[in-house]
């Protein structure tokens, strides 16, 4: 027998490493990337019934059901959204050119508030009481207003503001808020190194905020924490991820329930959502979401009337 039949050929063997290489790649890649946190949840998400889907948000049931864009934002870079309910209106806030917006769910713009002495505003949040909250990224902290009617704008010297650490974070602190009006609570998203979900006991008017509080650590299933929204139903949270793009459910105990991706041909999304920057919820279970510069989207629950147990 031949001597280069006895052994693999360099080629071979050269052939064998680099596929060896590749594999092992993409398997860091996909842990990084929570591949394996995504295919466990898709699988788990086959077994569960038509009661627990309905008790919570159930992502997999929504679609997109109208795209737009925030009209005169081009150049400001829309980032956070809350729904008012004392309103029926939506906010964000931008980046770029500070400012605080006030639409319609269809995507008008109502109003624009500048926001004098803000470097960074990442959040904003309605919480219930006729006060906003909005957090600025750069600075670290969290201001608390009521928004009079006729004012045009803001200045953060003459509100209510709170620390909120992380003095060193620099760009990557909070990006996310949510206020629960079950627990009085805030919670905020904090993007990455490290990423996390923080409460924050938060009182009247007249109060102090409490202690920000870590969250027990979960498989999130996502590389960044972009924004946060809780479900005025059931509860529920939802994560936005930017660079993941994807909309996550947690449940009650900080578990992810659900998810769906916001890649384009997905979830009646023709184009991605490539820059996903803040996230809603009403109390009738539509979500809203704003994309840098200023795509607006809103989604809405339409169940698999093929499933079993769903009515036509």
């Amino acid at each position: 027998m031949p001597a280069h039949a006895k052994r693999p050929s360099r080629l071979h063997r050269l052939l064998s490493a680099v596929l060896l290489l590749g594999l092992l790649a993409l398997l860091t890649i996909g842990q990084r990337l929570h591949w394996d946190d995504q295919l466990r949840l898709l699988w788990e998400e086959q077994s569960v019934d038509e009661q627990t889907r309905a008790a919570g948000i159930w992502l997999p049931d929504y679609r997109l059901a109208l795209e737009t864009t925030l009209a005169g934002l081009e150049e400001d870079e829309t980032s956070g959204l809350t729904w008012n309910p004392l309103t029926g209106t939506l906010f964000t806030v931008t980046g770029q050119n500070p400012q605080l917006v006030e639409f319609t769910p269809s995507g008008v713009i109502l109003r624009r508030i500048r926001l004098d002495g803000f470097a960074d505003p990442e959040a904003v949040e309605a919480l219930g009481d006729g006060r906003l909250a909005i957090v600025d990224e750069r600075r670290h902290l969290l201001a608390v207003f009521h928004l009079e009617p006729g004012v045009e704008h803001l200045d953060l010297a003459n509100l209510a503001s709170y620390d909120l650490g992380f003095a060193a974070a620099g760009n990557k602190g909070f990006e996310g808020l949510a206020w629960n009006p079950q627990t009085h609570r805030l919670l905020l998203a904090k993007e990455r190194d490290p990423q996390g979900l923080f409460s924050l006991p938060f009182p009247g008017e007249d109060g102090t905020a409490g202690t920000l509080e870590a969250l027990p650590e979960q498989p999130l299933l996502v590389r960044d924490l972009s924004s946060v929204a809780i479900d005025p139903r059931s509860g529920h949270t939802l994560l936005l991820s930017d660079e993941s793009r994807l909309l996550v459910e947690l449940d009650l105990a900080g578990k992810p329930r659900s998810f769906i991706s916001l890649f384009g041909g997905l979830n009646g999304l023709v184009r991605g959502i490539a820059q996903a920057e803040g996230v809603a919820m009403d109390a009738a279970g539509n979500i809203y979401v704003v994309g840098e510069p200023n795509r607006f989207y809103v989604f809405s629950r339409q169940p698999d009337s093929t499933r079993p147990g769903t009515a036509p």
